[in-house]
């Protein structure tokens, strides 16, 4: 059980990190990437409170719901709805929850893949050819 409650802790620290862009910091200086971590948390658990909310509201499991798709649906959606006032704003983020409840998440088929990163100090290789090729030589 406790061990289940750090699993979804660690995809949480995943999630935050790739999906939403933090893999590496940009800013220089502590008070900058101090800022910095803080918008990403925000950003995070107001696009998990929205999944939460859709859930509910359609009758799912939040943690079946798709973190990845939920930012990629916020995002497209934002530019769609920034002018967007009264009645036709609710129903526009209406709309939004019921596109986030609709992203489950499934048994994910993948051929195997090279572990290899683009980025050093990692402790696999360099990806040196395309994504394609090096799963071919697997």
């Amino acid at each position: 059980m406790l061990y289940n409650q750090r699993w979804k802790i660690e995809l949480d620290f995943r999630s935050i990190k790739t999906n939403m862009g933090m893999e590496i910091l940009r800013c220089k200086t502590p008070d900058t990437v101090r800022k910095e971590i803080a918008i990403h948390l925000l950003a995070y658990n107001i696009i998990r409170g929205n999944l939460a909310q859709a859930a509910i509201l359609h009758e799912k499991i939040p943690r079946q719901l798709s973190f990845r798709s939920a930012v990629q649906l916020v995002i497209k959606a934002s530019m769609q709805i920034v002018d967007l006032t009264g009645s036709r704003l609710i129903s526009a983020l209406q709309e939004l929850l019921k596109a986030m409840a609709s992203t489950t998440i499934g048994k994910q088929k993948r051929k195997s893949q090279t572990r290899a990163v683009k980025r050093r100090p990692k402790p696999f290789p360099l990806l040196s050819v395309s994504r394609n090729e090096g799963c071919l030589r697997v």
